[in-house]
């Protein structure tokens, strides 16, 4: 199973951040829609991307640097300082056990898809898994017909 199976059976709405985009502004954007991640977009441009888990590690950064005065809130913090900047790519033609093991390997749980410099949808572990459920049980019918269409000797 490649990469573009997987993008066909899911939703193909992509949601995206700006790197100069206030972090609350994302943080709402992506609990109002119940997405765990979103693209960072710089125009045309894949500038990284903000999960739940850089949103996390920003926040206790901030609540435990030794500051003068009140720690900022988080509408003074831009999704820039939280993005990674560098995610793990994919691109459509990707076996999806290289796919996993790169996940698995980089721990990640969102990845952007890139065809051509541009990205063309994101996939997560739980995207992942449901292909490969849905592969196996496919698999699996069509193994017990043919059992069970065996002709006798």
């Amino acid at each position: 199973m490649e990469v573009k199976e997987v993008l066909q059976v899911k939703d193909s709405r992509l949601f995206t951040a700006h790197p100069d985009q206030p972090l609350s502004q994302a943080v709402i954007m992506m609990a109002e829609n119940d997405i765990g991640s979103a693209i960072v977009m710089n125009g045309e441009t894949l500038a990284g991307m903000l999960t739940f888990r850089e949103v996390l590690r920003i926040l206790a950064k901030r609540q435990t640097e030794r500051r003068v005065g009140p720690t900022p809130p988080i509408a003074e913090i831009f999704v820039r300082e939280a993005m990674d900047p560098n995610p793990p790519t994919g691109h459509p033609d990707m076996d999806v056990d290289e796919l996993r093991r790169m996940m698995v390997d980089t721990h990640t749980r969102y990845v952007p898809v890139m065809e051509g410099g541009k990205v063309i949808g994101i996939v997560s572990f739980h995207d992942v898994a449901k292909a490969v459920l849905e592969e196996r049980n496919m698999e699996n019918k069509l193994l017990k017909a043919y059992i069970k269409d065996w002709p006798s000797p």
